[in-house]
This record gives C-alpha cells, structure tokens and sequence, in this order.
C-alpha cells in the first residue's frame, strides 16, 4: 500500500483548497483543484522533487479550474474530470468566471465515468459521481488510503451550494447518502473550501444527511 501524504495550499479568491497527494514511497504527485496560482503550485512541485503524474478536477467551476490548463502544460501533465462535467468545463456561464469578469473556457484531456477505478501515482482510486453542486461534480476515493477529496460535494457538517446554474439540492443530498456515506468512519474528507472532516463526523452531525 502506498503511503500517501497530503499538502494544502489554499488558492484564488474564495480561498479553495488544492492538494497535492504525494506517494512518499516514489515522489509522484497528483495535484487536485488547481484553481489558480499555476506558476507558484509548479514551483512548489519543482522545490521538493517531487514527479507530477495528473492534475484531478472534482468540478468546473472557476475557482476550482483557472490554474489546471496553465499547470498541466507547465508539468506536462494530463487533467481529468467526470464525463458529465465537460459542458460546465467549457461553458462559461455554467463555469461561473462570468463572475469575475471574464468569459473562461476549460478543459479535461480524460473523462471518467461513475464508479471508474483508475490507478494513478501508484494509489488506485475511484471515482463517485455526486452531481447537485455542478452536474458532473465528483469525489476521489482512496480505498487503500482511508481518503477522500469530495469537493464542494460534501463539507464539514455542510454540503455544497446548489444554487448555481443545474443545481439540485435533492440531487446532491442523494449522491451524498448513497455513494459517501457508506464508506468507513474513519475516511479522511479533504473538502474544497474550510477544514477537513470525516465520514463518521458527517453521518452524525451533518444537519443535511
């Protein structure tokens, strides 16, 4: 079992959370939400030596994306997304960087589907479809880790938004219910924005669970 270790930098205006999952056994990197800073998360990688494998996109919206294109071409590396999640990718309304005053177009060069499991860095991970904040929002499962990045899916004792364009509140409490929470107590939940949780924390005190 790889042993991973996580490091968050927290980017761009809503202060979201990136991580770099690192494999200490090899140096690989999966780099998760980039959403800006590109040049300063590539410096980073080059300081540690560390061997960028992938960059991960657990949804589309601006302020987890801005940084993926730039990050990807300076590491040469590819993005991956859920296969749902293309229109809001490339669509700047859905997208939301019409926020911010500009009309921002993303990408993914790997769509995954519900449920895939793909091994990447050396961990194996799965992918769950969990749609209501975007329509192809999703969450990284690392069975053999303990770990899971969920986005702006779930949140400590919160779940995410779902009044942005295609948001469905009982879409998303349903993913939630049926995909997440059956996973161990003891899951680590990296969150895209705020602290940490885990799984037994949220099936107790998640007030929309």
């Amino acid at each position: 079992m790889a042993p991973l270790s996580i490091q968050i930098y927290v980017v761009g205006p809503v202060q979201t959370n990136c991580y770099f999952a690192i494999n200490d056994d090899t140096k690989e990197v999966l780099i998760i939400d980039p959403g800006a800073s590109a040049k300063q998360l590539a410096e980073k990688v080059k300081e540690q030596g560390l061997k960028p494998v992938a960059i991960l996109l657990t949804h589309g919206h601006f302020d987890h994306a801005t940084g993926a294109g730039e990050l990807a071409q300076l590491l040469h590396i590819k993005i991956y997304a859920q296969e749902k999640e293309k229109e809001t990718l490339e669509n700047p309304q859905l997208n939301l960087s019409g926020w911010q005053g500009s009309e921002l177009v993303f990408y993914a060069d790997e769509y995954l589907k519900d449920e895939q499991e793909i091994d990447l860095a050396g961990f194996h991970i799965r992918v769950f479809l969990t749609p209501g904040h975007t329509v192809g929002g999703c969450c990284y499962y690392f069975p053999y880790q303990n770990t899971l990045f969920s986005g702006d899916s779930l949140f400590q004792t919160s779940i995410g938004r779902t009044d942005f364009p295609k948001g469905s509140a009982s879409q998303l409490i349903h993913a939630i219910r049926e995909k997440l929470m059956p996973l161990p107590d003891e899951t680590a939940v990296y969150t895209g924005h705020g602290d940490m949780t885990t799984i037994g924390t949220e099936r107790m005190y998640n007030p929309y669970l």
